[in-house]
């Protein structure tokens, strides 16, 4: 299952350490990452892989939800084919 995150929230230091430790501590494999930070705000879009993991989505993405609620950023987590589908014009 292909996944995407998107995070999004004002910018301090280990944002991308906590998301990225969640994913490989469930054994989701990152493709790629694009992130910026505009006039202190970060912008995160990550591409990643589940197919090792064992992990259900809804409880990942409860637990990088709680993650992000926790350092002060908005985490949210799609399989990509609905991500896909959303922003299809």
């Amino acid at each position: 299952m292909k996944l995407i995150v998107t995070v999004v929230g004002k910018d301090r230091i280990g944002i991308i350490a906590a998301v990225t430790k969640i994913l490989a501590d469930n054994n989701v494999n990152i493709l790629s990452i694009n992130q910026n930070i505009l006039d202190g705000f970060f912008n995160m879009i990550l591409f990643a892989e589940a197919e090792e993991s064992k992990i259900r989505l809804v409880n990942l993405q409860q637990k990088l939800k709680e993650q992000g609620e926790e350092i002060g950023v908005e985490i949210k987590t799609q399989h990509r084919d609905i991500f896909d589908a959303m922003h299809k014009i």
